[in-house]
């Protein structure tokens, strides 16, 4: 169990750096907001994965993917929230003012932890592509099959989320690190502002197709 566990945590490590929707995501919430929204961000992305564990471990996952017209309606509502996302932050202000942690809240104000927090748990749970994943994935590492899948599927489960919180509030972190550097640029804002519609649209058509 342990030899499995470590292996499992290997791979996951790998798997939340490699570039991707979720810590895409987390990057550009980072830049905009400061760390603490990067952090809420991740919270939510994470908080979402004990849905998707809970629905491999009872087989809801394998009857959702298997039923062709539930899981396109799924995708697709997936990439219509973030469209509205996206459109949400076309019509907001011509750029964005970046803040540092604790500074006053200037001409665009920052999104509260909690709503960064409801977006990232939104965005897990409509993206069938997480579900896909964790029914592919979660399987090949069930130390003992003869045993309780459940209680395997959940300890996997928990450890997928710990070993991804930690890489992505690093990335978090780092991306804060750096937008206290770029705030000097005057245009930056604007440049963020296209960034997160970017990042909203493509995850949107990446879920699509």
């Amino acid at each position: 169990m342990v030899e499995t566990l470590f292996s499992f945590a290997l791979a996951t490590i790998a798997l939340a750096l490699s570039p991707g929707p979720d810590n895409i995501f987390v990057l550009t919430q980072s830049l905009t907001n400061g760390v603490k929204s990067g952090i809420a961000t991740t919270a939510g992305l994470i908080s979402g994965c004990i849905v998707h564990t809970s629905l491999l471990a009872f087989g809801v996952s394998a009857i959702i993917t298997a039923s062709e017209t539930l899981f396109f309606g799924i995708k697709l509502l997936g990439a219509f929230y973030l469209f509205y996302l996206a459109f949400k932050v076309f019509k907001s202000d011509g750029a964005i003012v970046l803040q540092k942690e604790g500074d006053e809240v200037g001409a665009f104000p920052k999104k509260s932890y909690w709503a960064l927090f409801k977006t990232g748990v939104i965005m897990n749970l409509v993206n069938p592509k997480v579900m896909i994943f964790f029914l592919a994935f979660f399987p090949a590492f069930i130390w003992e099959p003869e045993g309780n899948t459940v209680y395997q599927f959940y300890v996997l489960g928990i450890t997928f989320m710990v070993v991804s919180f930690f890489v992505f509030s690093a990335i978090a972190l780092l991306a804060g690190a750096i937008s206290s550097y770029i705030k000097q640029y005057s245009s930056i804002g604007l440049i963020l502002k296209w960034l997160q519609i970017v990042v909203f649209v493509g995850i949107g058509v990446f879920i699509l197709i």
